[in-house]
């Protein structure tokens, strides 16, 4: 049985709504995610989806409770340890690409390993690479504004992965795409999973992320609700 890689343990989440009010968004989570699974986290708006999903990216510090990234203690590291651990371990996809306008399909992609210090010509040739497996070859030198959205989606899936994290952390990855284009998606990052072994973790409404997830987690007023096996 494949190692486990993320680990929640009692996971709670607070936040001040005034001086002697509390909002509690997570409450009590556990969860276990293995090595190279693919796992979406589901619920209705307001359920806590992507606010879990930030505390596993280590984007969002719990208020209590204790969380593990391939056996490392997530809770108590300062920002800078944090910030290692997000550039070591984890690419993000994000809902609205975030892409840089002004910088080509290319140089977006190259922009993660230049940040972790890669030569120019080094993390030119990994982005030449990873846009050609996302299906981008042709595409390399548009502009955001110059690609479709299904496009973009594609560039920030291949940035995610240009600095070789064991984990992808994609929040709502079809939420601004039509069907045909979300199914596209979905099915690169069913390849990705299935044939490189990431693990990729989704937040989604979408629930064709049935037919690509290993599993499902329920999520219903900041609690796991349910956990279904696919």
């Amino acid at each position: 049985m494949s190692k486990i890689i993320i680990e929640a343990r009692d996971i709670q989440k607070f936040y001040n709504e005034g001086m002697h009010n509390e909002l509690q968004v997570l409450k009590d989570i556990d969860m276990k995610i293995r090595e190279g699974d693919m796992t979406a986290i589901m619920g209705p708006s307001g359920s806590g989806k992507t606010t879990l999903l930030d505390i596993l990216g280590c984007l969002l510090k719990p208020t209590n409770g204790e969380f593990f990234i391939d056996g490392v203690k997530i809770n108590g590291l300062e920002d800078d340890e944090l910030a290692h651990i997000r550039r070591k371990k984890i690419g993000f996809i994000f809902q609205q690409y975030n892409l840089i306008a002004s910088y080509t399909a290319l140089e977006n992609v190259e922009m993660p390993m230049r940040l972790a210090g890669k030569s120019k010509s080094s993390a030119q040739r990994k982005a030449k690479k990873l846009l050609i497996m996302v299906g981008l070859g042709q595409r390399m030198e548009h502009l955001p504004n110059q690609l479709s959205g299904g496009e973009q989606q594609r560039v920030a899936i291949a940035r995610s992965l240009a600095n070789n994290p064991e984990i992808i952390l994609a929040d709502e990855p079809t939420g601004n795409l039509d069907s045909k284009t979300g199914k596209m998606i979905l099915d690169l990052l069913k390849d990705l999973n299935k044939k490189e072994n990431y693990t990729i973790l989704m937040v989604s409404h979408d629930h064709r992320i049935k037919k690509v997830a290993g599993k499902v987690i329920n999520l219903m007023d900041g609690k796991i609700v349910k956990e279904e096996v696919i």
